[in-house]
């Protein structure tokens, strides 16, 4: 799925309307019944709902809204800011409210003083277009909203959020509960500095026309199961585990090797032929117990790694779960990296070591994967003003080194070498927990070993990470959820794939 600019999408409701042919209150018709349906699918049955809406077509879309939900036996009432200046299209649907709509006419602060409570309110005072920040009766309609005790919905963003660019911290932004947007993700909601304030995000199909989404190139997608499914390569029948890669984990130190063996599981569950995994002395014991399938090379080292193996029989190699940043840790490191031939998967302590040491950046094999999560690419590359800098950095740390940096969290993002990037559709806030970094890293080298490109394993891999984690929080919930939950469900999740 597309993440379009605010222009794009502009232009791509343009061109329905003129290709296919629609008129502009009918595709505002279509795209408030997608709304409604959604709405009335998910939600409690409220028993008071106001819709406030401002003069422009995201009004329009609330006083369309408002009809509907009132012909399907709702009680809603209207609260209109501005409506004298209303659009065309706002002007439309207001002439189509049933008679028994209340409407609040909101003209000065005082008006909104006089608004009873409602048990949900509909934000429909601003769409996605919004470039400066919302103020005098508009901004106080946002504080009324965010200070009232319904829950909130909001219509395609909410409202005083800019679309794809920075809002101040100042900015007065509605806080939804829920957000439906219409047709594509809109790029603010997937960044956590504004996506905070869209709370559940669903997006709603609305018809426009796919033969022209197809003819623009955006910089930013949506990584989603079906393409997921496009990636993922069936197993052949005559094949041997000779067919599915012979691949190396360079993991562990004292009191660490858990994250050795997440990320060793982690590799077999996701379809390896071969593993193994080079271990400090103290955790060999530890992995030959805990999985049976891999093999296990020793280091010369007793607590930390301090030297590097015979890289040449791997057709995949990844390094760092709980390796530590001692003084012969780093040593090996940078002497690893002038040894490695193969793309490698670096995650953990392998990026905290490349931080402290940044002349080892120009020894990463090119097609590399480095796997941050935000404070170690805030080590890496320092600290961004807010979130688009920040994928400025992405970008220009993918460009420098040749390889494919994921940024982790929710939305996960990627961001190939040649500067496109990917949002992740999967995953749930009960894999904030310990080790599914480590549960990641494996998945990415299982994949990378198979034969899949390092660009098609970053995308698979974060994906069927993220839908492992779902399947494992529909039993477990998000606070019971563990990292060996992941692993265990990976099998589930790569047999929706198949």
């Amino acid at each position: 799925m597309i993440i379009p600019s605010i222009s794009e999408a502009r232009e791509l409701d343009r061109r329905t309307i003129e290709l296919e042919p629609i008129a502009s209150i009918d595709l505002m018709e279509r795209a408030s019944m997608a709304f409604s349906s959604a709405f009335l699918e998910q939600s409690t049955r409220f028993e008071s709902i106001l819709v406030f809406c401002g003069p422009g077509n995201n009004g329009g879309d609330g006083l369309a809204i408002a009809r509907i939900l009132t012909e399907r036996g709702l009680n809603v009432d209207i609260s209109t800011v501005n409506a004298e200046k209303g659009s065309d299209d706002f002007r439309v649907n207001h002439g189509r409210l049933p008679s028994e709509v209340k409407e609040h006419r909101i003209r000065t602060e005082e008006d909104l003083h006089t608004l009873p409570d409602y048990d949900c309110v509909i934000d429909a005072l601003f769409g996605s277009g919004l470039n400066r920040a919302a103020e005098g009766l508009f901004q106080a309609a946002i504080d009324w909203i965010n200070g009232s005790s319904g829950f909130v919905v909001a219509v395609d963003i909410p409202s005083g959020m800019f679309g794809d660019e920075p809002n101040s911290p100042t900015d007065t932004i509605v806080r939804a509960d829920r957000t439906y947007s219409f047709q594509f993700p809109k790029l603010a909601l997937l960044l956590p500095q504004q996506g905070s304030y869209a709370g559940e995000v669903q997006i709603l199909e609305i018809g426009i026309l796919r033969s022209e989404i197809g003819k623009i190139s955006p910089r930013y997608q949506s990584f989603e199961i079906s393409d997921a499914k496009k990636i993922y390569k069936r197993r052949e029948v005559f094949s041997h585990k000779g067919s599915y890669g012979h691949g190396l984990l360079i993991s562990g130190s004292i009191g660490k090797m858990g994250a050795a063996a997440l990320s060793g599981k982690a590799a077999l569950r996701s379809g390896i032929g071969l593993l193994s995994i080079h271990s400090p002395k103290v955790g060999v014991p530890i992995l030959q117990e805990s999985l049976n399938e891999a093999m296990v090379s020793e280091d010369i080292g007793e607590h930390f790694l301090h030297g590097v193996p015979d890289l040449s029989p791997y057709k995949a190699i990844a390094i760092g779960p709980g390796i530590g940043t001692s003084e012969e840790t780093t040593e090996m490191f940078g002497l690893f990296l002038k040894k490695a031939t193969v793309p490698l998967v670096i995650d953990a302590d392998a990026l905290n070591i490349l931080a402290a040491n940044p002349e080892f950046l120009d020894n990463i094999p090119k097609d590399s994967i480095l796997t941050p999560h935000p404070g170690e690419f805030r080590r890496l590359v320092g600290n961004w003003k807010d979130d688009y800098e920040r994928l400025e950095f992405q970008h220009g740390l993918a460009r420098d080194l040749e390889c494919s940096i994921l940024v982790k969290g929710a939305n996960s993002t990627v961001c190939t070498s040649e500067g496109l990037f990917y949002f992740n559709s999967s995953g749930n806030p009960g894999m904030a927990t310990a080790g599914s970094g480590d549960v990641l890293t494996g998945i990415i080298l299982g994949l990378l070993g198979q034969g899949y490109s390092p660009s098609q394993s970053l995308l698979l891999g974060v994906f069927v990470h993220g839908h492992s984690g779902d399947i494992a929080a529909k039993d477990r919930g998000y606070e019971g959820l563990i990292a060996s939950d992941i692993v265990e469900n990976l099998g589930l999740a790569f047999k929706e794939l198949y």
